[in-house]
Parts: structure tokens; C-alpha cells; sequence
């Protein structure tokens, strides 16, 4: 899990932050990034992917990171912003606000599968399963989205607290029978309305 870091640490990269995201896929809900740099005599801790673990490991988790990282930061973009500039941009400045939102000089980035010019970066495919820096944002990210769905529960009548704003049965029933929030991506809505033909 730290074989990517320490090749860069190798060659003089001293900050490095892994950044990742939860919530492309729901529709409803924020996009939420975070990134995370470690110091160099950290030992690996993390052995899954987020969505591999229980609640329970990811909170638990949670705090270790946040106990062992140099520096951690978050970006949350909500979904009228989704809606005005697409999934896939709202992730990139979701990304660009975690790493503002660090608030620490870094030196390079490892990104899970998304270009991120004009930044020195590297980009992998299930970037989460090969580098701790990458596998700790992913849970970071996953927790607090996590608990802004549970939240936002408090206040809606649909079940964001179970199904995270993702389109599961229960969810599309929901739907159906209480209609749209205001935090429902309504660039989804066709989508919405085409599966559940409504």
C-alpha cells in the first residue's frame, strides 16, 4: 500500500497527497473529495477498500487517519452545482477544494483514475487498492458523505440515511411516492424518470 509513495518519496516528492471522492454515483447528495498526506515514516494501517469495510471499520478508521496525517482536507460540492456543470467537473473542483482545504504545501498527487492538470500528479486505476495515501482519503471522503446523507435525513422523508441517495429499490419507491427533494440532481431526473417510468 506504499510502494507508490515511497517511489516518490525516492525521487524528492516530499507532501504527498492522495485524493479521492464519494458520491458520483447517487443521485441526490453532494460530491465529496478529500486528500490526505502522510508522513514519511508512516506505516501502512489500511488493508481494504473503503467500500469493502464495515461502518464501524471506516469510522474507526476515520479517526486514526485523522490522527496519524500530516494533513487532511475535504471539498463538497452540492448538487445544484452538479446539475450546472456536470458529475465529472463537480468531482475535479470537489478535488481542487479538499486539497485548498488542507491548508499544507504538497509536492505531488495520486489521484484515483482522474487527470487533474495543471498539478504534478499521477493518475491509476483503483489508485484506492495500491496507494494509503489514496485508500485514507477514500474513507474520509465516504464517512463524511456518509454523515451529510444521515443528516439530510433528519429532514426529508426519504431514507438518505440507508441508501445514501444511491438509486436502490427502496430509494425509486421513495420517489415515487414523495417526489424530488431539493437535493436530488435534477440533470439525473430523466434518468430517474426513465427507470422507474414515471
Amino acid at each position: 500500500m506504499l510502494q507508490i509513495e515511497k517511489e516518490l518519496w525516492s525521487k524528492g516528492f516530499k507532501n504527498i497527497a492522495g485524493i479521492d471522492e464519494a458520491g458520483r454515483g447517487p443521485v441526490a447528495g453532494p460530491v465529496v473529495a478529500a486528500s490526505v498526506i502522510f508522513p514519511q515514516n508512516i506505516e501502512p494501517f489500511i488493508f481494504k477498500d473503503s467500500k469493502k469495510l464495515t461502518k464501524k471499520q471506516r469510522e474507526e478508521l476515520f479517526t486514526q487517519i485523522k490522527e496519524r496525517a500530516l494533513a487532511v482536507g475535504i471539498g463538497i460540492v452540492d448538487n445544484s452545482v452538479i446539475d450546472r456543470i456536470n458529475i465529472y467537473n463537480a468531482t475535479k473542483l470537489a478535488m481542487k477544494r479538499a486539497i485548498e482545504d488542507m491548508n499544507h504545501n504538497f509536492d505531488y498527487l495520486i489521484t484515483d483514475y482522474v487527470k487533474f492538470d495543471p498539478y504534478p500528479h499521477i493518475s491509476l486505476k483503483k489508485a484506492d487498492e495500491k496507494s494509503l495515501s489514496v485508500a485514507a482519503a477514500s474513507i474520509i471522503a465516504k464517512v463524511f458523505r456518509d454523515r451529510i446523507m444521515e443528516e439530510f435525513s433528519k429532514y426529508y422523508p426519504h431514507s438518505f440515511d440507508k441508501h445514501k441517495g444511491y438509486l436502490t429499490e427502496l430509494h425509486r419507491e421513495e420517489i415515487i411516492r414523495y417526489g424530488l427533494t431539493p437535493i436530488h440532481r435534477k440533470s439525473f431526473k430523466i434518468d430517474i424518470q426513465y427507470r422507474l417510468n414515471i
